[in-house]
């Protein structure tokens, strides 16, 4: 009993697994795999808990491999080369499975020595980890691995599981379980597709419950009261953080208000306000940008008082700035000019400033022409004169398209009136 229930009621076989049905369904190219008995290296890429350590351990099981098991997060070189040694021994000879769990925490050093033997089949290599392994594995390893993506499971999926786990309570402790109207699907819902955490949870509501010695009986407020608050996979510094970040501005950007509220309150759910107000102050530059330029401003004013005010308040001007931006009119036109700019600053040769936009030099004796001759266009109508402020190479080059909005449109009718 000293063994977690989640580990206990592991699924044996790939039937038994919750979820994955993409990867792990009739038909489906995993599955296809693993029926084959031809196991490849492959890396297994998703959240906690969705199955990626309980179907890597049963294709181990039954690959007739000989298996060595290593967590990235305290594996040293010592221990791959026990991985290493034993592939030339009588126990290797059918070959070498390396279950590798987290693989992103191996330096690059330590992912490179295992290179060879995985090349030659003497290893074959099974890794997981939650980070984008396009990111996190070297490339060598990553190019030589076939990447299965594990999804989140949905709560319909664990609410099985979590049964089943009261069921097998009940077994164990050899008392009736009686669980309330609703506990299963909320704790489902609320460990957000982590099966191993909905398991637990269900342990520790039966090992928590009023208990008569014939009768265990789980409530609704017990189960609220242990339910891990997991609903989000959540950090700062990995591609969830990331994914919501991305998730909010796209919102933003498709002018979808209820789902930007719905991102930005994952981040605050979080206690993350920083980077949901990085991420306002840019959204308000990059897609709201001259098409209500006052948002930039508007926005600062709201990101300085969420500052101020801190958790919970700085909800209610972070919640402003949202909607704000949401539904302003949107135009990435500035956005694009600079990045035009900037693209040809960095790859061709623009030349030098015009002789009459530069500071006022002494001419020199080889000058053809003396003087400036910078035209002062406060001295002329409506405070425009035309000549030339591009250098040559690039003089008739435009960057800058007006918006097809109020705004800009104002602006190019004014610039269209000035310039004749």
């Amino acid at each position: 009993m000293n063994t977690p229930l989640a580990d206990r009621i592991r699924p044996q076989t790939i039937d038994e697994v919750v979820g994955q049905k993409h990867l792990l369904g009739e038909g489906r190219a995993l599955r296809r795999i693993i029926d084959s008995g031809n196991i490849p290296n492959m890396i297994f890429y998703g959240a906690s808990g969705v199955g990626k350590t309980t179907v890597a351990r049963i294709i181990a099981k039954n690959s007739g491999m000989r298996l060595h098991k290593l967590n990235g997060t305290n594996a040293s070189v010592a221990d791959i080369k026990d991985v290493i040694a034993d592939t030339g021994s009588i126990d290797g000879c059918n070959g070498v499975l390396l279950y590798l769990d987290e693989i992103q925490y191996l330096n690059k050093k330590q992912q490179q020595s295992l290179l060879e033997y995985i090349e030659n089949g003497q290893i074959t290599l099974i890794a997981s980890t939650t980070e984008n392994p396009y990111f996190y594995v070297y490339n060598a390893i990553l190019s030589r691995c076939a990447v299965f993506e594990f999804k989140a499971v949905t709560a319909e999926d664990v609410i099985p599981a979590v049964n089943r786990a009261f069921a097998i309570m009940a077994e164990e402790t050899g008392v009736k379980v009686r669980v309330a109207k609703g506990v299963a699907e909320y704790i489902a819902r609320g460990c957000g597709g982590d099966v191993r955490k909905s398991v637990s949870t269900a342990e520790l509501c039966v090992l928590g419950a009023y208990n008569d010695g014939v009768t265990a009986s789980v409530t609704l407020e017990e189960a609220k009261e242990l339910t891990q608050r997991s609903n989000m996979h959540y950090d700062r510094d990995g591609d969830y953080h990331y994914d919501i970040l991305s998730a909010l501005q796209k919102s933003i950007r498709g002018s979808d208000e209820n789902a930007a509220i719905h991102y930005a309150a994952r981040l605050i759910e979080a206690g993350d306000i920083i980077s949901l107000s990085r991420r306002l102050l840019v959204i308000a530059a990059e897609d709201v940008g001259l098409a209500y330029p006052q948002a930039i401003p508007i926005v600062k004013a709201c990101v300085d008082s969420a500052m101020q005010l801190g958790l919970p308040e700085a909800r209610i001007p972070l919640a402003n700035a949202v909607i704000l931006l949401a539904t302003a009119p949107k135009s990435n036109s500035a956005y694009l000019a600079m990045d035009s700019a900037l693209d040809d600053v960095r790859n061709i040769e623009c030349g030098d400033f015009p002789r009459h936009l530069q500071n006022k030099h002494c001419d020199g004796e080889d000058a053809e022409i003396k003087g400036q001759h910078y035209l002062y266009p406060h001295d002329y109508p409506n405070h425009y004169v035309k000549q030339q402020y591009l250098p040559d190479p690039i003089k008739d080059k435009v960057y800058y398209n007006f918006g097809d909005n109020k705004a800009e449109q104002a602006a190019l009718m004014y610039s269209k009136k000035i310039k004749g």
